[in-house]
């Protein structure tokens, strides 16, 4: 089994897919769970009911850094209070983003430190997203986790290997999407080569950056095959082994997602 551990339904659903259909592909193509991926607070009730709907789909709850300038959290409080939903398995996505820079970078980091909060506090997983600011991750992460540690994830790692280092001297996993399949990503592939493979997750990131052969369609969660696929062939080990190892590393990381059917 399969694990996509950050997707979007709530994005594909918009774009006129059929969840229904989605999750069944997923399903056929030995995908057994997905996490359905919140990034704005008020359309998380959209996200929960996505997951409420599916049983192998669960979420998280969180603001993308793209929206910390109009729903950047400036405590846990909110966060926790969502998160004890049973199908709540994480916090964020959240992080820094300087690439686009849709909100004030004040704003982001002040949000980026409400959603740690949360994950402390919780002992829910974050789930960051790290975008052209990889020194201020690293800052951010290492000073609050001095403060008390929290598992994590660095989701659609495209960084360097001082983000990779960063993170894996926290404690934290390192999900990999289609980015990994690309002929111009040899130094992500590098950066990969060196991360132990008990700290690594598969994920789609889905409606977005789907993997080769399916580069330039519409990302789903059923075509994080092709990503593990990749993944398999650059640690040297079977596709079954990959998912064997993916797939547990998930379950010892969302913890609060049932392993059984």
């Amino acid at each position: 089994m399969l694990v996509d551990s950050h997707c979007h339904l709530d994005y594909l659903e918009r774009e006129g897919e059929d969840l229904e259909e989605v999750v069944g592909r997923a399903r056929r193509a030995g995908v057994g769970r997905l996490v359905t991926i919140s990034t704005k607070l008020s359309e998380f009730e959209r996200v929960l009911a996505i997951a409420e709907r599916f049983e192998a789909v669960y979420c998280s709850v969180g603001v993308h850094p793209h929206e910390a300038g109009e729903e950047g959290q400036g405590g846990p409080e909110r966060l926790l209070e969502l998160a004890g939903h049973p199908k709540v398995v994480g916090i964020g996505e959240t992080g820094l983003d300087y690439f686009y820079e849709h909100s004030p970078r004040e704003a982001q980091q002040r949000s980026f430190r409400a959603h740690i909060a949360a994950a402390r506090e919780s002992g829910l997983p974050l789930i960051v997203h790290a975008r052209d600011a990889d020194a201020d991750t690293v800052a951010i992460l290492q000073e609050e986790h001095a403060r008390g540690p929290f598992p994590g994830v660095i989701h659609c790692f495209t960084a360097g290997p001082a983000l990779a280092e960063a993170a894996l001297g926290i404690g934290f996993s390192i999900s990999l999407a289609g980015v990994l399949t690309f002929k111009k990503a040899e130094e992500l592939r590098e950066t990969v080569r060196r991360v132990p493979l008990e700290r690594l997750l598969v994920e789609t990131d889905s409606p977005y950056l789907a993997p080769v052969p399916k580069r330039g369609k519409r990302n789903e969660p059923a075509y994080v095959v092709h990503t593990a696929e990749a993944l398999a062939d650059l640690k040297g080990v079977s596709a079954a082994a990959l998912a064997e190892a993916t797939t547990a590393n998930f379950f010892r990381l969302f913890a609060k997602v049932p392993a059984a059917a």
